[in-house]
C-alpha cells in the first residue's frame, strides 16, 4: 500500500498563518502530496478549525508539528516548563481538531540550546523530562494522540541525539501517548548506520520526516533511500513520510535551521523532486 507523503509548510514559509494555509495546501495537492505538516510556532498563528475545513475540501490529511523556540523546554535549566506544558497542551488540542494523530517535535529544550552535562546531570535532566512530559502524555493518549519526540543532531541539542539515547530517556513513557519522531537529516549526522537505528526504534516510531542529507530534495543526495524504506518496513512503521526542509528567505527559520544557501533552484522544485523520488521508490 502506498505511504502517505506529506510536506511541511516550512518548505515555503514561516510562520504559517490563516492567510497562507489555503494557497500552500493547494500547491501541495497539485504537486501530489497527501497531507500537510503544519507547524504551530505560536498559539493563534492559525485557526485549527479553519485549517481543517481547507484540508478536508482538498482531501488532504494533517500532521501537527511543534516548534521549540527560545524559552520552550521541559527541563527547567533551559526554559519555562509551565509555559511549555501549556504550549504543548495547545498543540494537542489543535491536533485533535485537525484530526492529526501525532504532535511531532523535539519536546525537551529549545532548538539550538546546548550545554555540557556529566553523567549525574544527564540522569537528573532525563528524570525531570520524564516527570514533566508524563502529564502531557496522559492527556494526549486520552485523545488518541501521540507526542512524537524527535532526537536532533549535536549542533541543535545536547539532550537527545540518537535513537538509543531517546529510547533510554523516554522508555517508561513509550507507547502511552509518547513515541519517537525520526528525521533522516539527523539520523545521517548522528547514527553510525541510520537503517539499523530505525530498526532498533521499532514500534516506538510514531512519525518520520525525510529530506536530502543536505536538507535539500530527497534523491539528490547520498542517502540509501531503498535501505531506509526497508528499515521502516522492518520496524513495522507504515505511517506518513513528511518532507521537512526550509527556506532561506525567512530570517527566523534560516537562522534556526542554518540555511545559508539555496537548497534547490526553487522551493517548489525541492518539493516536486522529493515527491517524485519518493513515489519512484515505492515502485522500485
Amino acid at each position: 500500500m502506498p505511504r502517505t507523503i506529506a510536506v511541511n509548510t516550512w518548505v515555503w514559509t514561516s510562520p504559517l498563518t490563516d492567510s497562507t494555509v489555503e494557497p500552500l495546501a493547494r500547491k501541495a495537492k497539485d504537486l501530489g502530496y497527501d497531507a500537510l505538516e503544519l507547524p504551530l510556532e505560536n498559539v493563534g498563528d492559525w485557526d485549527p478549525r479553519q485549517v481543517r475545513e481547507v484540508l478536508d475540501a482538498l482531501g488532504l490529511g494533517a500532521i501537527l508539528v511543534g516548534a521549540m523556540g527560545p524559552g520552550r523546554s521541559l527541563v527547567s535549566k533551559a526554559g519555562d516548563v509551565t509555559a511549555t506544558q501549556d504550549y504543548l497542551r495547545a498543540c494537542i488540542g489543535s491536533a485533535s481538531v485537525l484530526g492529526s494523530d501525532v504532535v511531532a517535535g523535539p519536546f525537551y529544550a529549545p532548538t539550538g540550546v546546548t550545554w555540557r552535562m556529566d553523567a549525574d546531570e544527564r540522569t537528573a535532566v532525563v528524570r525531570e523530562l520524564r516527570e514533566n512530559l508524563a502529564p502531557l502524555a496522559a492527556e494526549a493518549v486520552d485523545l488518541g494522540i501521540t507526542l512524537a519526540v524527535e532526537p536532533l543532531n549535536r549542533y541543535e541539542t545536547s539532550l537527545l541525539n540518537t535513537v538509543e539515547q531517546s529510547l533510554d530517556a523516554l522508555g517508561p513513557l513509550l507507547g502511552a501517548g509518547v513515541g519517537l519522531a525520526l528525521d533522516t537529516y539527523h539520523l545521517n549526522i548522528e547514527e553510525k548506520k541510520p537503517a539499523d537505528a530505525i530498526r532498533s526504534a521499532g514500534a516506538a516510531i510514531a512519525h518520520v520526516q525525510v529530506c536530502g542529507s543536505d536538507r535539500g530534495a530527497v534523491g539528490d543526495d547520498h542517502t540509501d533511500w531503498p535501505e531506509i524504506l526497508r528499515a521502516l518496513d522492518d520496524a513495522g512503521y507504515h505511517g506518513p513520510l513528511g518532507l521537512e526542509s526550509f527556506t532561506g528567505e525567512n530570517a527566523t527559520i534560516a537562522v534556526a535551521a542554518s540555511v545559508w544557501r539555496p537548497l534547490a533552484p526553487s522551493q517548489d522544485e525541492l518539493a516536486a523532486r522529493s515527491i517524485a523520488a519518493l513515489r519512484a521508490l515505492e515502485h522500485s
